[in-house]
């Protein structure tokens, strides 16, 4: 047996590192080649259609999130237009660096091929990050910097280099910038310091010049809120409640079975969690994933959130199991091996069916469409657009230049924003987050045309209402919604509001 270990860590030294990485990056070029393929099937996404608005808007902050999402999207606006493919490829890009990064950790920890393979591939076929890359989320940057964190505070801990802390701070710093929720992995960093040995940087200059350098990083969204009195808090408050409400909490835990990491990843990153605590230099990962999930879990924060704290955990326990594997003799490591990697690959399959725009018709798009509402999200805008222009077009062409649009929700808002200009389509007018600070046009329109309301309150709120025109479903498949289709299938054609323009405005500020 000693010989067989000693046989396999002579293996793994004589390999240069070069060589080792290149599984990782042939894994990490097939989940970049799938996505760029399959990306521009379907539409654009509400969330994306936010995205795009505010990146027409640049400012230091946004009500809804930090500002490094929209300036990356108005990028790739400037460089690819409207192209779907375009739009997302920094999005795909940073899922193939992810990919990569799980398998430096992995290499980082003392793990050869087989663990560095074992990791990226478990992380790459992992539910959240599959789906990170079908969309331009600001959740796929967020994954990013976590990762980039945790590698760099492995990288702190094997060397006790403390100019790592450099690394971390620009890691947390444009977290920071990207969604708050880095907040709560800074609470796992600081809890893994005072709770461990690691303790000893926070004498060193280095932790203080990182913590600065984060600071720096944030300053210009931290004085965006204070001008703004924090409206994001009071955002994030509402949403907050809203989830509790509909019950988006309640499957958190369930959820870091499958979602947040590959089912079949479960052993891994157990096996990295219990190794983490056992280890005298590693110990601070394993409170950096503990703390934040104490602090989801009990604050109910919806599952997806702590995602980005596995791949540092799945990347000790692929070591591990390397090492495991290492003391069995060659046939039944192939066993083991082909029974946990046609699993991983059966998984992805799934996973990749449910979550990724395989097709544009058939059995598959309709399993796609049934069970995930998000791609769901991602139909009916344009026949929105469409729809409005012709409701438009009904009017005298000397009232034309005097109606607006006013809209209920920021995936209407982006729609007639982004795509309008195409059918001579008028700004949106609309108060929800970042567009309601944005305020409403003067002078104020005519007469409106008034989409995302149901007709109650159109009336409740618009004088001289009517229907203009009825939306049809827009899939290709009977009984599939979403909710425009389902809530927001009539458009109407009102006169101002009942309410004078200020007072209106001030009582219909919305989140959402």
């Amino acid at each position: 047996m000693a010989s067989i270990i000693s046989q396999q860590n002579l293996r793994t030294t004589d390999m240069s590192p070069r060589t080792e990485i290149l599984p990782v990056l042939a894994i990490a070029t097939a989940i970049t080649l799938v996505h760029l393929f399959t990306n521009n099937r379907y539409g654009l996404h509400r969330d994306e259609l936010q995205f795009l608005s505010d990146a027409r808007h640049l400012d230091w902050g946004f009500v809804a999130y930090p500002p490094l999402t929209p300036f990356v999207e108005r990028v790739s606006l400037a460089i690819f237009g409207l192209n779907l493919v375009g739009l997302r490829l920094a999005s795909v890009l940073v899922q193939a660096l992810s990919i990569i990064i799980a398998g430096l950790m992995t290499r980082e920890l003392g793990g050869g091929r087989l663990a560095q393979f074992t990791a990226a591939l478990a992380v790459a076929v992992s539910p959240l990050p599959l789906f990170e890359g079908t969309e331009f989320q600001y959740s796929s940057f967020d994954y990013l910097w976590w990762l980039l964190a945790a590698y760099s505070i492995i990288r702190l801990l094997k060397s006790e280099n403390p100019r790592w802390w450099l690394a971390i701070g620009a890691s947390v710093g444009v977290g920071l910038e990207t969604k708050y929720t880095m907040c709560f992995f800074v609470a796992g960093i600081v809890g893994g310091l005072l709770f461990t040995n690691a303790r000893r940087f926070l004498l060193s200059p280095w932790f203080w010049t990182g913590a600065a350098l984060a600071a720096l990083i944030v300053l210009p969204n931290a004085i965006w809120q204070i001008r703004h009195g924090f409206i994001s808090y009071h955002f994030l408050q509402h949403i907050h409640v809203r989830d509790v409400g509909q019950g988006r909490h309640k499957d958190f835990l369930t959820s870091q079975l499958w979602l947040c990491a590959s089912s079949l990843a479960v052993p891994l990153w157990l096996a990295g969690l219990v190794s983490f605590f056992r280890s005298a230099r590693y110990r601070m990962l394993a409170w950096m994933y503990v703390i934040p999930l104490a602090l989801f879990y009990f604050g109910k924060g919806r599952s997806y959130y702590l995602a980005a704290a596995y791949p540092m955990l799945i990347a000790m326990g692929a070591v591990l199991a390397e090492r495991w594997l290492a003391t069995l003799s060659a046939l039944w490591r192939r066993v083991i091996e082909g029974f946990y990697f046609t699993g991983l690959l059966v998984g992805a399959a799934f996973v990749c069916a449910l979550l990724i725009p395989l097709a544009t018709s058939g059995p598959l798009m309709h399993f796609a469409l049934k069970n995930n509402g998000d791609l769901r999200e991602e139909f009916g805008w344009e026949d929105l657009v469409r729809t409005a222009a012709a409701v438009r077009d009904t009017l005298p062409v000397e009232q034309r230049p005097h109606v607006g649009i006013i809209v209920g929700n920021y995936g209407e808002q982006g729609a007639v924003e982004i795509l309008g200009p195409a059918l001579g389509l008028p700004a949106p007018i609309s108060m929800t987050n970042s567009a309601w600070l944005r305020g409403y046009p003067t002078p104020p329109p005519e007469a409106l045309i008034v989409i995302g309301f149901s007709e109650e309150s159109a009336d409740e709120k618009f004088a001289s209402c009517r229907v203009a025109a009825h939306r049809t479903n827009p899939f290709p498949f009977p009984g599939l919604n979403n909710e425009e289709s389902e809530y927001h299938q009539d458009i109407f054609l009102c006169g101002p509001p009942r309410l004078s323009w200020p007072q209106f405005w001030q009582e219909n500020q919305r989140y959402g």
